[in-house]
């Protein structure tokens, strides 16, 4: 009974948390990824870091709220529960992609 009941917890969560964690999810990723340069080129600039940060974040609030509309629309779209849940982790993945070769664009993927 206890499962059933963390798994519709789980599916009823508010589009803002889940977004929170695909951004936080993201912004980890990203730190963890910019940690590794040690000396960044001079050309770029300054504050070089600024624009993958918020890429990054962008794109796992963007994730976040992918899976919320795959999760909670799933019977309208007709997928079953597994099914929207790897599309929902496929989507986020390639998001990620997406916001982490944006951000680096032009720095670290020169």
């Amino acid at each position: 009974m206890a499962s059933i009941i963390n798994s519709t917890i789980h599916i009823r969560m508010p589009l803002s948390k889940r977004m929170l964690i695909g951004a936080e999810i993201a912004l980890v990723l990203i730190t963890l990824f910019l940690l590794t340069v040690k000396e960044p080129e001079p050309a770029w600039g300054k504050y070089w870091m600024i624009r993958p940060l918020l890429a990054m974040t962008m794109a796992g609030a963007i994730g976040g709220f992918c899976n919320y509309v795959i999760i909670n629309f799933r019977s309208q779209m007709g997928f079953t529960k597994s099914a929207a849940i790897l599309l929902s982790v496929i989507v986020s993945i390639l998001g990620l992609f997406v916001g982490f070769a944006f951000g680096l664009y032009g720095t670290v993927l020169n």
